[in-house]
């Protein structure tokens, strides 16, 4: 855990303080009808939780396809002549 200076932990207490209070005089200055469906939405959202994790998929494949110039190297021809020394 990181310890905070005294004067850090009261600078974050205010910024907290100016917040709420920020907060409060933007849901006093809209209609009270946006104010409760914008509440209901907000509510909807920390009910629904955190997006779940991507799977976890091989560099390259179809949802994150290669950036353009790093596609990958085609195959090595097979029947090369050999050099002769």
């Amino acid at each position: 855990m990181v310890k905070r200076s005294r004067s850090e932990r009261a600078r974050r207490v205010e910024e907290r303080e100016a917040t709420a209070r920020i907060q409060a005089a933007w849901q006093a200055s809209i209609p009270a009808g946006v104010a409760k469906e914008f509440n209901a939405r907000v509510a909807e959202a920390i009910a629904r939780g955190p997006a779940p994790r991507p799977v976890d998929m091989a560099p390259g494949t179809k949802p994150n396809p290669p950036r353009p110039g790093h596609e990958p190297k085609a195959p090595k021809e097979a029947n090369r002549p050999r050099r002769r020394y």
